[in-house]
C-alpha cells in the first residue's frame, strides 16, 4: 500500500535504503500527474517524528539518487513531508501502533455491498486489520491485501495523543462548556 503503480514502486525501491540510513521509514509514495509531475514522499523517523530538517535531509539524499537513475520521465517536483496527524496507514505495524483510534478503510473489492468502512482500529492479526465497526457486535477482520487506502480520522483523541507524543502541554478539559 505504500505504492500504487510500478513507477511508485520503482521510486520506493530507490528511496527506502536512503530513508533507512537516516533512521526513517517511507510511509507512502505517489506520483501525481499535471503540467509538471509531483513526486510525493511521506516519511517518518523510527520514533514517529519528522521535522523540517528531517524532510530536507531525506529530500537531498533522494534528489541525488533520482537524478542519477532518472525513474521519472520529464520534469517533476519532489515533495517530502511527514505523514501528518491524520496519516495514511500503509503497513501492518501502523494498524498495531494506532489501535484504539478511528480510521477509514477503502477496499479494492466489495464486502457486504460496500468498499468503505470507518471504525476503531483494534490491531492487526493473521495478516488482517482488526476494526470495531459501529452497530456491529464483533470485531471485523479485513485482509490487509484487500485495503486500497487507509488513514486515521482526525478526532479530539488523536489530536491529544499527537500533542502528548510531541511533549506538548496536556490540553485543558473544558467539558463544562464554560468559556475560559
Amino acid at each position: 500500500m505504500r505504492t500504487r503503480t510500478a513507477q511508485d514502486d520503482a521510486i520506493y525501491k530507490l528511496a527506502a535504503p536512503i530513508a533507512e540510513a537516516l533512521d526513517m521509514e517511507i510511509v507512502r509514495i505517489r506520483v501525481k500527474s499535471g503540467k509538471r509531475q509531483t513526486v510525493q514522499i511521506m516519511a517518518e523517523k523510527s520514533d514517529g517524528t519528522m521535522d523540517v530538517e528531517d524532510c530536507a535531509s531525506l529530500s537531498r539524499g533522494l534528489s541525488e539518487v533520482l537524478e542519477e537513475t532518472d525513474p521519472i520521465r520529464g520534469e517533476y517536483n519532489l515533495e517530502v513531508s511527514s505523514p501528518g496527524i491524520d496519516r495514511p496507514l500503509t503497513a501492518p505495524a501502523h494498524f498495531e501502533r494506532w489501535a484504539g483510534f478511528k480510521a477509514k478503510l477503502e477496499l479494492d473489492r466489495l464486502v457486504e455491498g460496500r468498499k468503505k468502512f470507518t471504525g476503531q482500529l483494534a490491531g492487526f492479526e493473521d495478516n488482517s486489520v482488526l476494526i470495531d465497526l459501529p452497530n456491529e457486535d464483533e470485531t471485523a477482520l479485513i485482509p490487509f491485501d484487500w485495503i486500497a487506502d487507509a488513514k486515521l480520522v482526525l478526532t479530539d483523541e488523536l489530536m491529544k495523543a499527537d500533542l502528548a507524543a510531541r511533549g506538548g502541554p496536556a490540553p485543558e478539559d473544558n467539558s463544562s462548556g464554560e468559556t475560559p
